[in-house]
């Protein structure tokens, strides 16, 4: 059974001539362990697959599975709680909290679902991605390569079903980035995560096991690096 799987999701916004078809019709899975780059230009529907993936909004039809469960079968609360449990994100603009230390940004998610942090596990990410000198430092006190760090090992902490990172190297630079993507796919390798991320740079989404590519709200190509693509 894959860990994400789609089934005809549509999304429409407006009406009439402002009408615009943003999902018409997406089919995909994603395999435990898998990392997918959904690839596409600006308004090619990838960031509102994003928010779908992520129940962060509703579509207008189909179902998104999160390990069988579809999503937007739940009320409002308990997709909530599902979401805080199952999927970690990861944003362009990091999304740390200014007045909470990079140790309490990364076990955020843990505490807010009112669980007991694994200890052992959470040092074990910290060192991975090298934060473990920074773990009282406030973001403010950190480079974006570091503040996009925390992000990560926070969308860890919680050991979801799946991590989803919206152009998570947006606001870095080129050597910065390969550098966080790197590392994101060590530690998806090293723990076993699957992860899913939407970008515009060709290049990036290379790092990938699988490239999807969206074009009008639509599956265009799929490509898998390890079948020669």
């Amino acid at each position: 059974m894959p860990v994400l799987k789609t089934e005809n999701l549509v999304k429409i916004y407006g009406s009439g001539e402002t009408r615009v078809n943003a999902l018409a019709g997406v089919d995909f899975e994603v395999g435990a362990g898998e990392f997918v780059s959904i690839v596409g230009t600006s308004g090619s529907g990838k960031t509102t697959l994003l928010h779908m993936l992520g129940g962060l909004d509703r579509p207008s039809s189909g179902k998104v599975y999160v390990e069988g469960k579809d999503i937007f079968s739940l009320k409002e609360d308990e997709l909530t709680v599902f979401r805080r449990r199952k999927i970690g994100f990861i944003f362009q603009s990091y999304n740390l909290v200014p007045v909470l230390n990079v140790y309490e940004n990364i076990v955020l998610p843990v505490e807010l679902d009112g669980e007991t942090e694994d200890r052992e596990y959470i040092t074990r990410v910290i060192a991975m991605l090298g934060l473990g000198n920074k773990l009282l430092n406030l973001p403010s006190q950190l480079s974006g390569g570091q503040q996009q760090r925390v992000a990560i090992a926070r969308a860890l902490a919680a050991k979801p079903a799946i991590i989803l990172a919206d152009e998570p190297t947006g606001n870095l630079d080129s050597g910065t980035s390969q550098d966080v993507l790197s590392l994101l796919k060590v530690t998806g390798e090293k723990f076993g995560q699957t992860i899913v991320m939407i970008t515009h740079n060709e290049e990036i989404a290379q790092l990938a096991d699988r490239i999807i590519r969206i074009e009008d709200g639509r599956i265009a190509a799929k490509k898998g690096r390890k079948e020669g693509a």
